[in-house]
């Protein structure tokens, strides 16, 4: 976890600093058979002695007892001799320390993982920027937008939708409120879907007081269920904590628009000018958040690593905060494709700047949640991440 380990390689493979090998001392009188290096199991075999150097094995059938002892005085003082030799080698292995092998996980993980590990068990990256979509909330039930077949888009075309993305389209609730009210129903924050595994591990940075601000697309507010703090969060697409007319923008008691839309299944009237009113989401014809305005720019001249995580980068502004970050900041992208300016010329983009190649853009290609819990097992942060997560999870 974050307690104090004997180096960042410790901290970050969960292994001990490998132990120097003490030499034997040579003895003229005595030959010593050679040890060959350790096999990849960690153990150290022992030679065969050289040239004329005897062991029981050579010893003739014909010399030997029934039970292979050997039949002369020579032939015992030649077994002794041996006997002495590997009592003394014993010894010398006694005072060699191996250090450990590696896990299975350490092994096993994807280079770009090992490499995301590395930056984080550094612990020189105290202001770490997230920028998550639709991707890492899959695993909590809600589908993304744009999958066929199994995305959001498709799934309201039951409404007859002009266009898929009318359900957030301000002039479309206007008229026809019903497919936002329905889908606003299935999707209200805590009450069906529980925070992920990558949720709790943009929470569990702040824990560990190394996040400087967390953008999400997102408006399902797993991010503040895990246990993000609002302070740290910039919901760059609304929230329904808060609701307003779409007419008039007067408020709106936020959990009476909860009550009336989630049972009731219909849009609240406004009580000043009778408009609809709908939660604070961001539709299209809206502008964004001015607290996204007012720290996006500042963020992100003070970021020293930028983590994007399950998003195609394709919705303006937020798809251009890549690109905002500053040169010598390492980039990372959990995704199950290339997205924005991480894809160049038919692969990950190598433009960027002339930091160590450890530092460039790293890309690790999948399930979010399954990335994230191959770096926090190598980071030793796996037991925090599922303890953070099961506080979080509705009974």
């Amino acid at each position: 976890g974050d307690d104090a380990a004997t180096s960042p390689r410790a901290s970050a493979f969960g292994c001990r600093p490998l132990c120097i090998m003490a030499k034997a001392e040579d003895k003229p009188q005595d030959k010593v058979a050679a040890s060959s290096p350790p096999s990849d199991d960690g153990s150290i075999t022992t030679e065969k002695p050289r040239d004329n150097e005897a062991n029981e094995s050579d010893i003739g059938p014909d010399l030997q007892h029934e039970d292979g002892a050997p039949t002369n005085d020579t032939d015992a003082a030649s077994t002794h001799s041996i006997n002495d030799d590997l009592t003394d080698l014993t010894k010398d292995l006694e005072s060699v320390s191996i250090a450990p092998r590696l896990s299975v996980e350490t092994l096993l993980a994807p280079t770009p993982i090992k490499r995301v590990a590395a930056l984080l068990s550094a612990q020189k990256y105290s202001k770490i920027v997230i920028l998550t979509g639709a991707g890492i909330s899959c695993n909590a039930g809600i589908p993304d937008f744009r999958t066929p077949g199994s995305g959001l888009y498709d799934n309201l075309q039951k409404y007859h939708l002009p266009f898929p993305e009318a359900v957030f389209d301000l002039n479309f609730y206007k008229s026809n409120p019903a497919p936002f009210v329905h889908l606003a129903s299935e999707l209200w924050p805590g009450i069906k879907h529980s925070p992920t595994t990558t949720h709790s591990f943009i929470a569990l940075l702040e824990k560990k007081g190394i996040l400087l601000r967390n953008y999400t697309q997102n408006i399902d507010g797993l991010d503040i269920l895990a246990g993000v703090s609002e302070e740290k969060t910039i919901e760059c697409h609304g929230n329904f904590r808060t609701a307003s007319c779409v007419s008039c923008k007067h408020a709106y008691d936020g959990d009476e628009c909860k009550r009336i839309i989630v049972e009731d299944k219909r849009a609240p009237s406004c009580k000043k000018c009778g408009g609809h009113v709908k939660p604070d989401i961001v539709f299209f014809g809206e502008g964004l958040p001015a607290k996204f305005h007012k720290s996006l720019k500042r963020d992100m001249q003070n970021a020293d690593l930028l983590i994007v995580m399950g998003t195609s980068l394709m919705v303006s502004p937020v798809n251009m905060i890549p690109d905002m970050a500053r040169r010598d900041c390492p980039r990372v992208l959990f995704n199950r494709e290339l997205a924005g300016s991480f894809l160049k010329r038919n692969g990950i983009n190598t433009r960027r700047k002339s930091y160590d190649t450890s530092e460039k853009d790293i890309f690790q290609e999948g399930d979010c949640d399954e990335s994230i819990r191959m770096l926090c097992k190598l980071l030793d942060w796996e037991e925090e991440l599922d303890n953070l997560n099961k506080s979080t999870r509705l009974s």
